[in-house]
Parts: structure tokens; C-alpha cells; sequence
């Protein structure tokens, strides 16, 4: 037992004690001299009952138990771990086996190959020799669903197996039934029969697992009881997790999978949750799942990746893009870098996480609107995007490009793209032509008061200019305020101003706790000031800088918090600034500009080309704002993550498609050939079809 569940049974048994007073009065000094030497713990244990990693205040690396994976450990001390996934056919064994040598020589320390049935997981054996034979020592995980007898056979033969337990033992017909408690537990019954074997195995052998589960794929019985949700999600690895506790067998590692960020988010963060309040402590693997290819799929990943990350969770990583398994390496290594080396500096010491505020869901925090930012309920304004041409070497009407705008110099003409930003920030200079009549401009306060003209340019002020401004806008006044510097002064100035915006700056190595610290402040304040979110990141290459940005923002994003974005990197190209930003916030769900492809990242199972067909359905489907479209290669996943895309294109024979409408299946076994025709005729059935724009 540790500290925070002794205290804890320490209060429980002065409670019931209370009586008997010489007892009660032993038990509680006893208890205050331990929280007086555990004060911090006992503080996050009695006041922080939302808590899911060590610290929410400074960087500090959630400790688990280690897992040895053959000769690799994952969790205690060690790196976190980068991993990816063949997409060859592991019956080929000399594909997989070079296919594997490349992924190990891009960094892969963990190599996972499928094995949908016994012959491939047999297989597996040939596999390993030859990369032995080859000096190669890396680990291999088999990949397992639906088949028990497959997972019991790998068990002998790689150092871990991979488990969903939404598919290995359980139904999944995609039906609502109803369960009583004693159906429900004659379920749970028949999973441990099944799933007790394959414990004993990895038990004798010293073979690791994951028990991995994936949004897409509950299983009818945890959906009929907890519904399509992070809180499920969780209770399907749990069942696992007892079965295997009860067995002594504890060399596991978790996942909670999703396409979406946003849920995979709470659902982690949930299952740390529930860790911590029964003294568990196993490692984590963390992805988004389908993430997709190219910027989106790697924005969507530093999103609900780097979110956990940041709060020091997380022990192994895999990047789950449609592109070959030997890419998602460097992504997955420029994501965990940062943190190889982040020190545990504290700045806030009396955080207080708000009791309006939740990490297991999702709530857009309140704001007041300030002329076309903040707002709630049906009056909520989407987030807002400042581009940052302080610095620019000059200013033209051709620069707007950068950031969604095109001028037409003979028609005099403005066209903006969905991706067209908001705001302007020139700093001290001035606009010396007519601007598209969406388009505003931030200047520095002093630059603002000697404008020749002061339509729909809006000033910016210090902390301290604002304090002391004798002028200020009307409508809309931008104040910055340092996060890294005491600001409660400020807060309670603005508090009842509602025509002020804060810009929340940091220079912070670990600036979106600090950032997230003011937020917290806010709402402990019952303050409504819109807030937009700014990072200035100096010397990161165009990689980082999109992994970084995402990352950071995508955070804040995901809690409910931030108004709008303002994203920058002197130095790197303002279209992929502007990109990055907009795809931050279609990977948040917080701003929909595009359309969303939730694509898998291909393996063994898949049926057809997976990177050709996503990149024929993208070039004839991407002016379809706001409709999410699932591309799954085989039935693993498919009709689960339909759930979270309006049509899905899924593999379910060699060269036969299915088609589906959210989860329910439309058109079965269509060839491949017509596949995407269809598709699209489909979404002209639905009325989600707009004719692409001609330029």
C-alpha cells in the first residue's frame, strides 16, 4: 500500500472510530504525521480527486513499474520507447523481415507484426530466425485479434503479444442488447476461460502483453453498459487486468486508442485515474490511432500524444500514420525528445484545479464574446487565428496568400480560403492598402493611437500599458499578459472588462502547464475574459515546429480552453504556420476548415493499397468541409471507427470494398475497382456532396 491509500485508510478508519475517542484521537495524529512529511501527496490526495499524473504544475514523469520486453525495459526508469508496425504480409517472410530491418535502422525498438491466425503467428518463428541469424535483437510483439489460438502461439515465440479486448474473447456484433448483472458476469466468465490460457503462456515463457483497447472496437457488452465512452474503454482493459492480477501475472503494458484526440485523451487519462486510486502503476503505450497520412496525420498525433506527454505520461509511442512503418519513426523521435531532457521547475505553487473543470470530459470554458471572439452556448465563436507579420521583410497585398488570402488585381477582388486567418499582427507598421472585409489588424498599442485609420484595427497593450493607458479601444483591446510572472493583479482589473482580450505569452520550456495554470486562475475567478493562446518558438526546424505547435496548443485545446491561436517561427514559411495552426484545430474538433480522413496505418490484414486509395479518395473528396470519411483496410477497426466518421470505405475480401454510413453497413463486397465512384455517389445520396470550386 502507498502513502496516499494508508492516509487514506487512515482517515476511513478514524471516520468510523469517531466514537471511541482515545482511538480516534491516536488515529488522526498519526495520520497528520504522516501527511506532515507527505504534504504534497496527502494535498493531490485530498483535495485533488480528478488527479491522473504526478504534477499538472511542472513537468514530472509519471513512475510505473518496469516491463521487460525481451532485453528492452518499458516504464520505470527508462526512455520512452519508440515502436511502429509491419505492413507487409507476415506469411512473406523475407518482405516482413527487410521491412523490419528498416524500421529498426530508422530507430524502431519494437518491432509489431499481425498475426490474424495461427499460420501467421507460426510464421512468426521464421521471422524472428531470420533477423537473429541477421544480428538483428530487436523485440517483436504479435499484433492479435479475434484469435485466441493465434495469441497462445505467439506467446512461445516473441518477447510480447498485444491483446484488444474489445475482440479477442468477447462478442462484437455491433448490437444493443440488454444485460442483466448476472448475464453480464456468465460474459465475464467466459472471457476468463478463454483469456486465462494465454495468461499461463506469457507466464512461462516471460512474454509481455498489451492490453490494448480501441474505441472502435467495444464490444456490445461494455457498450450496452457504459456506452460509447472513455469511461468504457477503460473498463474493457480493466476486466483484462484482474483476470491477469489474479493469475500473479503483471508484466502488462495499457493502451486507450482512438482516432478522435479528444477521446483518447480522456480515456488515458481516466485509466490513470483509476490506477491511482487502487495503487496500480503500468506502463503506457500511447497513439491516436488511424491517425491518417502527411500534416494530418502527424498534427492529430502530436495532439493527443503530446498532450500526455506533456503531463509526464506515456513509456512507449507509436505514430500511426498511412505511410510506410519506416516513417513514423522520426515523427515518433521528434515528439519525445523534447522531454528527454525537461527539468521538474515548478512555478505555481498553490495550483488549485477548479471543481468547474474535469479532465475525463470535455467543456468548453465560458467565455464572454468580445466582438467576434469568445462567446458560449449558441452564441460561441469558433477559435481565432492570428498570423504574426511583425517581422516580415515587407507587407503586400501578395503576402495574404501565405495565410488564405488571394487578391485579384484585375478584378479587385479578395478570395478567401477556409483556412484564412482572422487577425494580422504588424507590430509597429502600417497597412498601406484595403484589406478583405474579414480580415482585421493587431498593431502595438503606441503604433494604434498614430494610425491614419482606425477601422478594424485593434491595439495591443503590455500588462503595464493597459494598467496606465489614458486610450483604449472601444471594442476590442488585445493585452498580453506573461504567464511566467505573477499576474493576478491584472486578472482582477480585467475581470469586469468586456471589451478586453489576454494574449497568454510564455517562454516557458514547460509553457503549457503555465498557460494551463491561468486558465485555471480564470475559472477559480469566475472570470470570462477570452483568452487567445500564444507560443513563439525560436530555432525549431519546419518538423518541430508542427509537432511542437500541435502539441502545445492541441493541450489547451482539448481541455476547453483558449479562444484562439497565435502560432509562430521567424524563419519558417507562413503558409505552413497558418497550416499547422488550422490543423490543430480540426485535429481538437475545436474549428472544422477541411475534411477529415480517419485512415489506417496499414498491416498484414489489409486488403488493398492502402496509401493509393487514401490519396484517390483525398484528391476527389477534399473540398468537402466538415465530413470525416474512415478508410480502414481490413474489418479490425473499420465499423467501430465509423462511428466516428460519417462514411467509411472499409476492406472486406481481397479486392472487395464495403461501404458504410456512420456504423451501419450500406453496400457490401462492391469490387474495388467501383469502390470510390460509389463512395461518392454515396455522399451525394446522403446530400453531404458540394460541387468542388473551379479556380
Amino acid at each position: 500500500m502507498n502513502e496516499f491509500h494508508f492516509i487514506k485508510t487512515l482517515f476511513t478508519c478514524f471516520v468510523h472510530c469517531y466514537k471511541k475517542l482515545d482511538l480516534a484521537i491516536f488515529l488522526f495524529n498519526f495520520a497528520m504525521k504522516i501527511i506532515e512529511k507527505n504534504v504534497d501527496k496527502a494535498t493531490s490526495l485530498l483535495t485533488h480527486p480528478k488527479q491522473y499524473c504526478s504534477s499538472l504544475n511542472e513537468y514530472r514523469r509519471f513512475v510505473t513499474r518496469e516491463v521487460k520486453v525481451g532485453s528492452i525495459g518499458i516504464g520505470g526508469s527508462n526512455p520512452i520507447r519508440l515502436q511502429s508496425m509491419t505492413t507487409t504480409d507476415t506469411m512473406n517472410t523475407l518482405a516482413t523481415v527487410e521491412q523490419s530491418i528498416r524500421m529498426i535502422e530508422a530507430g524502431c525498438e519494437l518491432v509489431r507484426i499481425t498475426a490474424p491466425s495461427i499460420n501467421e503467428a507460426k510464421n512468426l518463428q521464421n521471422i524472428k530466425d531470420e533477423l537473429r541469424k541477421r544480428g538483428y535483437q530487436t523485440p517483436l510483439i504479435a499484433d492479435i485479434h479475434f484469435t485466441p489460438n493465434a495469441a497462445e502461439a505467439a506467446a512461445r515465440i516473441v518477447e510480447k503479444v498485444r491483446v484488444n479486448p474489445g475482440n479477442y474473447a468477447d462478442k462484437k456484433r455491433f448490437e444493443e442488447l440488454e444485460y442483466t448483472d448476472a448475464t453480464y458476469n456468465a460474459e465475464l466468465d467466459r472471457i476468463r476461460e478463454r483469456f486465462t490460457p494465454l495468461v499461463k503462456i506469457c507466464k512461462e515463457y516471460g512474454t509481455a502483453m498489451r492490453i490494448g483497447t480501441n474505441h472502435g472496437s467495444l464490444s456490445d457488452r461494455i457498450m450496452s453498459r457504459y456506452g460509447d465512452s472513455p469511461e468504457g474503454m477503460v473498463e474493457s482493459a480493466l476486466e483484462f487486468l484482474r483476470i491477469c492480477e489474479d493469475l500473479n501475472y503483471h508484466n502488462i503494458v495499457l493502451s486507450m486508442k482512438s482516432s478522435n484526440p479528444k477521446v483518447m485523451v480522456q480515456a488515458y487519462r481516466l485509466l490513470l485515474n483509476r490506477m491511482i486510486e487502487t495503487s496500480r502503476n503500468y506502463p503506457l503505450h500511447l497513439g491516436v490511432t488511424e491517425a491518417g497520412e502527411g500534416e494530418d496525420g502527424r498534427i492529430k498525433s502530436a495532439a493527443g500524444i503530446g498532450t500526455l506527454l506533456e503531463d509526464g505520461l506515456g513509456d512507449t509511442v507509436r505514430v500511426s500514420l498511412t505511410e510506410d512503418p519506416e516513417f513514423e519513426i522520426p515523427v515518433a523521435h521528434n515528439l519525445v525528445k523534447r522531454y528527454a531532457t525537461r527539468k521538474a521547475v515548478s512555478r505555481i505553487q498553490d495550483l488549485i484545479i477548479p471543481t468547474n473543470f474535469s479532465p475525463f470530459d470535455y467543456k468548453k470554458r465560458t467565455s464572454h464574446q468580445v466582438l467576434n471572439i469568445g462567446g458560449s452556448d449558441s452564441g460561441q465563436q469558433v477559435p481565432r487565428v492570428i498570423a504574426d507579420f511583425s517581422t516580415a521583410s515587407q507587407i503586400t497585398a501578395a503576402s495574404f496568400f501565405a495565410v488564405g488570402y488571394t487578391y485579384s488585381p484585375t478584378l479587385d477582388k479578395w478570395n478567401i480560403s477556409d483556412q484564412a486567418c482572422d487577425f494580422v499582427y504588424t507590430g509597429d507598421r502600417q497597412i498601406e492598402f484595403g484589406l478583405p472585409g474579414t480580415l482585421s489588424i493587431i498593431q502595438n498599442a503606441s503604433a494604434w493611437e498614430t494610425a491614419p485609420g482606425k477601422d478594424k484595427h485593434y491595439p495591443l497593450f503590455s500588462a503595464s500599458e493597459f494598467i496606465n493607458a489614458t486610450n483604449t479601444h472601444a471594442v476590442l483591446n488585445f493585452v498580453t499578459v506573461d504567464v511566467d510572472h505573477p499576474y493576478t493583479a491584472l486578472i482582477q482589473k480585467i475581470a469586469s472588462s468586456k471589451n478586453v482580450v489576454l494574449v497568454a505569452q510564455t517562454h516557458s520550456e514547460h509553457g503549457m502547464a503555465a498557460q494551463r495554470s491561468l486558465f485555471f486562475e480564470l475559472l477559480n475567478a469566475e472570470a470570462t475574459t477570452p483568452v487567445i493562446i500564444q507560443r513563439l518558438y525560436d530555432n525549431v526546424t519546419q518538423d518541430d515546429f508542427q509537432l511542437f505547435a500541435s502539441t502545445d496548443a492541441g493541450a489547451l485545446l482539448i481541455d476547453g480552453f483558449g479562444e484562439g491561436l497565435w502560432m509562430h517561427s521567424e524563419g519558417l514559411n507562413r503558409q505552413l504556420i497558418n497550416s499547422t495552426v488550422f490543423g490543430a484545430l480540426q485535429a481538437t474538433r475545436t474549428r472544422i476548415s477541411k475534411t477529415e480522413y480517419i485512415s489506417c496505418p496499414s498491416c498484414g490484414r489489409t486488403l488493398f493499397d492502402l496509401q493509393e486509395t487514401t490519396a484517390k479518395i483525398r484528391s476527389r473528396t477534399n473540398h468537402l468541409k466538415g465530413v470525416k470519411i474512415g478508410i480502414m483496410g481490413c474489418i479490425v477497426n473499420g465499423p467501430g471507427e465509423m462511428a466516428d466518421a460519417d462514411y467509411g470505405y472499409v476492406g472486406s475480401g481481397p479486392g472487395k470494398i464495403t461501404l458504410y454510413k456512420g456504423r451501419e453497413v450500406v453496400t457490401k463486397s462492391i469490387a474495388a475497382e467501383q469502390a470510390v465512384d460509389a463512395l461518392i455517389q454515396l455522399i451525394q445520396d446522403h446530400g453531404d456532396w458540394v460541387e468542388p470550386k473551379l479556380d
